[in-house]
């Protein structure tokens, strides 16, 4: 899974520490030729539709995510409410099979109102389900069915990736004996500072009394430039964060000879591999750890122009949330009844900032996206944080539909961009790319969005910021020109791609962890950045062609 700060805060290198401290907020909605940051040109896009008098429609966007904040001040009026659902009577109104579900839906919860917090990565899942039927065992591939080939085949691969060499495990032991420094740190500086939450910012400019203070001060602010953590992060997340990391790896070191914990059928009690088992969960969708969630949605489309907070991309947005992603890999049977519930509840775009290298029940899956597509809905996905080359590495969701042997052309997958001023890499170092199944980028580097407790803001970085720019994008094209379709927005994205100066390059590291230079141009199958002024010109042409033609055909 792809959460937003965690893995990433401990994988980027020190070039983000100093040099991101003067990047305005909202940089990723600037413009280039005004501004000279590599965003999105948004406000010009805005002009331009005040310029042809353009009025927009309500457009449902879906986020499938980890939960969302709904109370919070800059989303509770952009918050997708179910029309036939009437609050808290505890009957199922719409007769959808989900009681209550007035912002969407909760597929991690039971009835009882209890929430799955936790799950295991996919590949110890893998590997444990079949582990009896392949471990120690002369398999001769030959005499097995296509079916079984594919999950032998699965089950070797989820098995190589549980051999953890020494260098990780002493990477990981470097980062506890930096989180304990760290911790011995804060519990000065909590006292010293006479609060329990700061940030960096708020700690360079406080002067200690005492002796042990300084050095702590000190300390501290070492250790969070090391690991390129955001100035403006507060402690308490950072901690967190750090102590779900080390946790979360511990685990996984473990779970070749150990079966990870499975607390699905104790909590949400659905019998999991009987897709027809799919009334399960509770409306509870803020969850348990809605960080990443809250911050994905106000990127789409926290309220404009309010004077609050911050301006979300898309100004016409209601948003629908779908809980799927726990604190570990999301299950495949979520994923498809979110995408499934989405679509049946009126959503033109899903956003999903999320993803895995194992996707054991994809059939259920790409029968959902293909469903997405029969009904003119739009897929945007993350294109994953481990700095791979997912045409080589397997990245899930994808748009592989293999039951139909067809690529979806209504799904769109989104690596990362920095900017020339944030270490001279127009690519965040930390994603996904590739030149056949990477789409396009957007900016994912210190994204500045809402965060959980009613009028919070922060920022994060990662993949899973950068998806959810290019879903506002595409909503706010769908709601100013209703008329095209979920693969007419795609081609708009796409076409109008900007291309950056091809004399910057990117610095991303490879297999062996070390640095390597590459073009950005051949990181994706556009080689380009969204641009919200391009596409919405390019759609008032396009749906100017396109309603020419059909006055034609009449």
């Amino acid at each position: 899974m792809m959460r937003g700060a965690l893995l990433i805060y401990l994988l980027v290198s020190c070039y983000c520490s100093f040099a991101q401290t003067d990047i305005p907020r909202g940089w990723h909605l600037m413009d280039y030729q005004m501004d000279k940051f590599y965003g999105i040109s948004l406000n010009k896009a805005y002009s331009f539709l005040k310029e042809k008098n353009k009025t927009p429609q309500p457009v449902i966007v879906a986020v499938l995510d980890s939960g969302v904040d709904t109370a919070h001040e800059d989303l509770k009026n952009v918050l997708w409410h179910n029309p036939k659902e009437i609050p808290g009577n505890g009957i199922d109104d719409d007769k959808n099979g989900y009681i209550d579900d007035v912002y969407g839906w909760n597929f991690l919860g039971g009835r009882d109102g209890k929430i799955l917090r936790k799950a295991s990565d996919e590949r110890a899942r893998v590997y444990h389900r079949w582990k009896d039927r392949f471990l120690g065992k002369s398999i001769d591939t030959s005499l097995l069915s296509a079916a079984d080939k594919e999950i032998y085949s699965m089950w070797k691969r989820a098995a190589s990736q549980l051999n953890f060499s020494t260098e990780e495990q002493m990477e990981v032991m470097m980062i506890e004996i930096t989180a304990k420094a760290i911790k011995r740190h804060d519990k000065i500086l909590r006292q010293e500072l006479g609060c329990e939450e700061y940030t960096c910012e708020k700690l360079e400019k406080f002067e200690p009394i005492t002796k042990t203070g300084k050095e702590a001060k000190l300390g501290y602010l070492t250790c969070m430039k090391m690991m390129g953590i955001d100035t403006e992060e507060k402690n308490v997340t950072v901690l967190n964060e750090l102590d779900e990391y080390i946790e979360g790896k511990k685990t996984a070191f473990e779970s070749k000879e150990k079966a990870p914990q499975n607390l699905r059928p104790e909590i949400i009690g659905d019998d999991y591999f009987n897709f027809a088992d799919k009334f399960y969960g509770n409306n509870d969708v803020m969850g348990y750890g809605p960080m990443h969630g809250t911050h994905v949605t106000g990127i789409i489309g926290a309220e404009r122009n309010n004077g609050i907070g911050i301006d979300g991309v898309a100004d016409a947005v209601k948003l629908m949330i779908l809980r799927v992603v726990p604190d570990g890999d999301e299950y495949d049977k979520d994923v498809a009844l979110a995408i499934r519930y989405a679509v049946d509840n009126g959503a033109k775009i899903i956003n999903m900032s999320f993803g895995k290298s194992f996707s054991p029940e994809k059939r259920w899956v790409d029968s959902a996206v293909k469903y997405a597509m029969d009904k003119d809905v739009l897929l945007i996905h993350a294109a994953g944080n481990e700095s791979e080359n997912i045409d080589i590495e397997p990245n899930y969701p994808n748009p592989w539909l293999k039951p139909w042997k067809i690529k979806a052309p209504n799904f769109i997958t989104v690596g990362a961009s920095g900017d020339d001023r944030i270490g001279g890499s127009m690519a965040a170092d930390f994603s996904n790319y590739g030149e056949k199944e990477v789409d396009v980028f957007a900016p994912g580097v210190k994204i500045y969005s809402t965060l959980p407790g009613k009028n919070q803001y922060g920022n994060l970085k990662g993949t899973s910021m950068a998806a959810p720019i290019v879903s506002g994008l595409a909503a706010l094209i769908r709601s100013y020109y209703p008329n095209l379709t979920a693969v007419d927005v795609k081609k708009i994205i796409e076409q109008s791609v900007s291309i950056p100066d091809p004399t910057l390059k990117s610095i991303l590291p490879n297999t062996k962890g070390e640095e390597k230079e590459i073009s950005f141009s051949s990181l994706s199958k556009t080689g380009g950045i969204i641009n919200a002024y391009n596409a919405i010109r390019l759609a008032n042409d396009f749906h100017r062609t396109s309603s020419q033609k059909t006055i034609s055909k009449k």
